[in-house]
């Protein structure tokens, strides 16, 4: 991509020109976005239909807050996958069978619901992550974040002091967020993105080497498919999961 953040074809001005009643461009949002749309829409949904539906409600919903004259100013992309998570969720809820009966003793406190298909999406991510990382980060991990074990614990198992195991606990947890962020970027084509989106997560982290962050500002200065793309996973990293909770309304039976 060789267009300027400031050209007439970036996202925001697009998105302006849709809020003026320009259909013209929300299609050029489409035909830019589509591709991730769908790649988020066949992780969510477990029938190729219902993924195209998905892409299908989630773009029309898109739409008709913009021309209502809410919705993104910027970061598209981030506001469509928000949306699409959205959308497959409230199907979630809405394809639930009712279930008749007369104990809502367990509906009491409130029950948390979790969607199956977003939850096996993010393990998903945090799997591919994991296989990415260092042999040695690996196995700290696992010792320490699955098997429960202490610094001092794993120090005999891995040769290292215990001092030595937990920094290199927090290196790879590091790494690990770093690159579980990456999976929810789409493929860029210019070769200077794809650059950059192999480092967004790093640098959102702050974990880029000084040249490579004066590197990615300016980059991201012109570049507003990439600050999209930055604005997508800021907003994945600082989501604060807040379950949805059943409760029954009428009072407790006597």
């Amino acid at each position: 991509m060789t267009i300027p953040a400031e050209g007439p074809d970036s996202d925001s001005d697009l998105l302006a020109a849709v809020r003026s009643g320009d259909t013209a461009a929300y299609g050029t949002l489409y035909e830019r976005h589509r591709a991730a749309a769908r790649q988020l829409a066949y992780g969510l949904a477990h029938d190729p239909a219902d993924a195209e539906d998905l892409v299908a409600e989630t773009f029309a919903k898109v739409f008709a807050s913009l021309r209502a004259g809410r919705g993104p100013l910027v970061a598209f992309r981030a506001y469509l996958n928000t949306t699409m998570r959205h959308v497959c969720y409230h199907r979630a809820r809405r394809d639930r069978r009712l279930e008749f009966t007369d104990d809502l003793t367990r509906y009491d406190e409130g029950q948390p619901f979790t969607d199956p298909a977003l939850e096996g999406l993010e393990r998903a991510y945090a799997a591919a992550a994991f296989r990415q990382l260092p042999e040695r980060w690996r196995d700290v991990l696992w010792q320490t974040a699955v098997e429960g074990n202490s610094p001092a614990e794993v120090a005999g198992m891995l040769g290292m002091t215990p001092n030595a195991v937990a920094v290199l606990a927090h290196r790879a947890r590091e790494g690990l967020r770093s690159l579980y962020l990456q999976q929810h970027l789409a493929v860029a084509d210019h070769p200077e993105c794809r650059w950059a989106g192999d480092r967004l997560g790093g640098h959102l982290r702050g974990r880029l080497a000084p040249r490579d962050a004066g590197r990615m500002r300016t980059h991201l200065g012109w570049c507003g498919e990439c600050r999209g793309r930055f604005a997508e996973i800021s907003e994945i990293d600082g989501l604060r999961h807040r379950p949805y909770r059943q409760r029954h309304h009428a009072g407790r039976p006597g």
